[in-house]
């Protein structure tokens, strides 16, 4: 039988609450700037978290290779969640496709 440790279990499971709550703040924030904010800043914490009580659990063989997860997750997410900005704020409204190409008038957006 394999012994689990409370403690590493609490903080896998408030990992995922970090990361449930995320995802609730992508359905109820109404821009995407603040979308992609709720998801760039909770996916780390998130991981972090989940990562520690993985520690715990599994050791310190699996606690370096974790270690070498959240330094490439905090040195690239930045990175990526600018980028997303970067391209939302470059993007015109006229630029994107239309909702429906099959529809009538091709080429229109519904009113």
């Amino acid at each position: 039988m394999i012994a689990v440790h409370p403690v590493a279990w609490g903080f896998v499971f408030a990992g995922v609450a970090v990361i449930a709550l995320a995802g609730v703040g992508l359905f109820k924030l109404k821009t995407p700037y603040a979308r992609i904010h709720a998801a760039g800043k909770a996916s780390p914490v998130a991981f972090l978290i989940a990562a520690v009580g993985a520690t715990i659990e599994l050791g310190w063989g699996a606690g370096a290779r974790l270690v070498v997860a959240s330094v490439a997750l905090i040195i690239t997410l930045p990175l990526a969640v600018h980028l997303l900005f970067r391209a939302l704020h470059n993007t015109e409204a006229a630029e994107d496709p239309p909702v429906d190409e099959l529809r009538e008038g091709h080429g229109s957006r519904p009113v």
